[in-house]
């Protein structure tokens, strides 16, 4: 099982560690995607402050990640699982995993970026700001600089198995599984039951509790019709939808009475 994760926009503050090593990154056909990023964004954040405010859509509260960005390239890294905060992290809870559950991480998830394009959450890196929905000015908007990469990629990643996609729009559009591995991909939406409305908070948490359940309970679905049932063994209600034609995913609804 692959699942494919969001990064979070807050990230942990990475002052102790060893620098980045580029080359030691997981998905090493994507070394020189994230080459041009690092190098284009180092440049841009080394110059004019506001106007890489501006290109990266920061408020002036946020100029220190200006900085940040910056000094990427001496700045001390850590496990992407400890740099990556947020909801749907603190949901998942890397750090309180068994070790059983925590090697099936380190095998299964994988998280998109902006800067990186998909990374373990083994793999050391630095923290940064840089979202999907950037356009640097020496590359463009960065969902089209992903997509060629990601697309020689990302398939040998997926393997035979099932592809679990819980990415939000913005980082799914640099990769859209085809084919043969569309057919075993399942994509899920959170709603409100009551209301069936997608309400973001509430979202994001229970896709970390999701992932949480599938790693701690050791399920191992193959594919979309196995995910259901092992959802629906972790307590969840799920209507499931299969694709009408081939090379499309499936997708699924997760219902939850709650909001929590």
């Amino acid at each position: 099982m692959l699942v494919l994760l969001p990064p979070s926009e807050g990230k942990a503050n990475a002052v102790e560690g060893a620098p980045l090593e580029p080359g030691s990154l997981s998905l090493p056909g994507l070394s020189a995607a994230r080459e041009a990023v690092l190098g284009e964004l180092v440049e841009l954040c080394s110059g004019d402050p506001d106007k890489a405010r501006e290109v990266l859509g920061l408020s002036e509260g946020l100029r220190g990640e200006v900085a940040k960005n910056a000094g990427l390239r001496t700045a001390g890294a850590r496990p992407a699982g400890e740099i990556y905060t947020g909801v749907l992290y603190d949901a998942l809870g890397l750090a309180t995993l068994d070790a059983g559950a925590r090697r099936r991480a380190a095998d299964s998830l994988l998280v998109f970026s902006g800067l990186w394009g998909a990374v373990r959450v083994t793999d050391r890196i630095p923290s940064y700001r840089c979202s999907m929905g950037v356009r640097l000015p020496g590359l463009g908007a960065l969902a089209g600089h992903w997509r060629t990469p990601m697309a020689e990629v990302l398939p040998a990643a997926a393997g035979d198995g099932l592809v679990l996609d819980l990415r939000s729009s913005a980082y799914a559009a640099a990769w859209k599984p085809k084919g043969e591995v569309a057919g075993r991909t399942a994509t899920v939406r959170v709603l409100h039951a009551p209301t069936r409305k997608v309400v973001s908070h509430f979202n994001k948490a229970t896709k970390g509790r999701i992932v949480r359940g599938l790693l701690t309970s050791g399920a191992a679905p193959e594919n979309p019709a196995e995910l259901v049932e092992a959802l629906r063994e972790l307590g969840y209600t799920v209507e499931a939808e299969a694709p009408g034609k081939a090379g499309r995913a499936w997708a699924l609804d997760v219902l939850v009475d709650e909001i929590h």
